[in-house]
């Protein structure tokens, strides 16, 4: 009979613990492709271009500043910044008058309709994305010295400081992610009611555009989930190992 310590335990949990929230960032994943696949097959009635849509709907909300380019990749890379003021389609999204890229035009304009109306959260995304961006540089650094030098014995009190200050960088990266979901949930639901008051898109084509952007959300969703638990998953690890010492 096998009789597995209680520190196996402790250490085969620690290992697991992400399991979950990493099976769910996968399936969103894959989910996100299958129907953005799916709906890129189904052009829309209107035949506007998802430019095209992205202008009319910056008009009819009386912003004429945005500016709309291609980025010629043929991946997903389309954004909206706040700095330039520029909303960037892909080549798979520009020129194509799809259900899937429709949706996904209308909420990167959703973004730009936030920051010119000082949409509190996307203001306060803006304003702590340059410091995240730093810190996030800082985290595994701090808590790859940290390990070191707590098992080699000779960090001490410098080693743990080292360890808790990667947490504490991270935690607040995590918080940046957790303002970044009601900035994508608020862009998609304005994205969905701006196609169809503008009748860019009748009501049935609305249903596989909220599918759309409904999948992509979930994302973040389970990048959040993800991150809540590599953060647990630090601070058992470190609780562990101030116990024992």
């Amino acid at each position: 009979m096998i009789i597995f310590s209680p520190e196996y335990l402790e250490y085969t949990l620690l290992g697991i613990i992400l399991l979950p929230g990493l099976i769910f960032a996968i399936i969103t994943s894959a989910r996100v492709n299958t129907v953005f696949n799916k709906y890129s097959q189904v052009l829309t009635s209107k035949g506007l271009t998802a430019s095209q849509v992205a202008k009319i709907i910056l008009e009819k909300q009386g912003i004429y500043d945005v500016k709309i380019v291609k980025n010629e990749s043929s991946e997903l890379t389309d954004n909206y910044n706040p700095q330039t003021n520029i909303i960037t389609l892909s080549s798979k999204v520009y020129d194509s008058t799809s259900i899937s890229a429709l949706g996904v035009a209308a909420h990167e304009v959703g973004h730009a309709i936030q920051q010119a109306e000082s949409y509190a959260p996307i203001k306060i995304r803006t304003t702590i994305a340059k410091a995240s961006n730093v810190i996030s540089m800082f985290v595994w650094p701090l808590i790859v010295i940290g390990i070191v030098l707590d098992f080699a014995y000779i960090g001490g009190v410098v080693g743990k400081a080292f360890l808790w200050a990667g947490v504490v960088f991270f935690g607040i990266s995590l918080i940046f992610s957790l303002i970044t979901l009601p900035v994508e949930f608020n862009a998609s639901n304005r994205a969905l009611k701006l196609l169809v008051d503008t009748g860019c898109v009748d009501e049935m084509e609305v249903k596989g555009a909220k599918k759309v952007l409904s999948a992509a959300a979930m994302t973040y969703v389970a990048a959040v989930v993800v991150s809540i638990l590599q953060l647990l998953r630090f601070v058992l690890f470190f609780l562990l190992n101030s116990r024992k010492d």
